[in-house]
């Protein structure tokens, strides 16, 4: 029998990823403190009707934007009652551990930012201007002169298209980020179920018309698939499929982490490949890990 608990290297790889991005050469990584044994003081910081919480670590100390997944996950890492990883919770305390700073954020429409508008009413580029407000509002409140962006799951998107032209970005963490469009993605994961076989073809035929910017009639679709291609998401679907991850992350020029676990089922090491290759990026793959961050263990051991 086994259970999940948050892997403490997977912080010490985060926070050497910030001193990667300054100091290319550094490799001895540092001893953190026990997650159950560091806590660290949370305020309440808002970039107009967005919401995060802010850890400070110290005057002077660099600090990290921590950007969300997909779904309806909120700024600790959750999703309801029914999966509570409080992986970016702990991620943001083990960070503060090493002098890191941060900042994590409930995406628009969500949680402490329901109130910045609906969240199916998004793209990229409104995330991506989202994480833009979020760096100014940063700036202004901490006085850093640059932001880490770091961005788990289709949160590496997002992150990659916001450092755009920003000289205030100091660098890019992309932590089990897809590396190809959303579209292959999905035919990938589709098919590798053997139970999905009945659905195959109707899922396929839906991507590959979302993929050429057209809406999907659900009128007779299975109803295993509403879920996937409901009507109130397709025009971020749409969005999405319209870009290639490693070709946004490749044109924001930045010096770039990739951590990939090698237990993810959701996004493979062949996607943390191809962002390293288009962006010149340090990819670092935990064998363990899943896209969680977490990691299989016997009962016995510390939680």
């Amino acid at each position: 029998m086994l259970y999940m608990r948050i892997l403490p290297i997977v912080m010490v790889l985060f926070s050497l990823g910030l001193q990667a991005c300054s100091n290319p050469s550094s490799s001895s990584p540092p001893v953190l403190a026990d997650i159950h044994e560091t806590t660290f003081a949370e305020q309440s910081i808002r970039a107009g009707n967005l919401g995060g919480l802010y850890i400070s670590a110290g005057d002077n100390t660099p600090i990290t934007l921590i950007v969300p997944g997909s779904g309806a996950v909120d700024l600790n890492g959750n999703i309801g009652a029914n999966m509570r990883t409080n992986a970016y919770k702990y991620l943001a305390q083990q960070l503060a551990a090493k002098s890191v700073s941060s900042v994590r954020v409930d995406k628009r429409g969500l949680h402490s930012s329901a109130k910045a508008g609906n969240p199916n009413a998004v793209t990229v580029d409104i995330y991506a201007q989202d994480y833009r407000n979020w760096i100014d509002t940063i700036k202004q409140k901490t006085g850093a002169k640059c932001v880490y962006l770091l961005g788990h799951s289709e949160g590496g998107l997002m992150v990659s298209r916001a450092a755009i032209g920003r000289s205030d970005v100091c660098g890019l963490i992309l932590v089990s980020a897809p590396g190809r469009p959303l579209g292959t993605v999905l035919r990938e994961q589709i098919k590798s179920n053997p139970a999905n076989f009945l659905i195959r073809k109707q899922a396929f035929a839906a991507i590959t018309k979302l993929e050429a910017g057209e809406k999907v009639n659900t009128e007779n679709m299975n109803p295993a698939l509403l879920g996937l291609f409901r009507d109130s998401v397709q025009d971020y679907w749409i969005s999405l499929m319209a870009v290639d991850p490693a070709q946004v992350a490749a044109q924001a020029k930045k010096k770039t982490l990739i951590v990939q676990g090698g237990n993810d089922f959701q996004v493979s090491v062949k996607d943390a490949e191809l962002l390293a290759e288009a962006t010149g990026g340090e990819l670092v793959v935990l064998g363990k890990v899943n896209h969680i961050l977490k990691m299989p263990q016997r009962i016995g051991a510390a939680i």
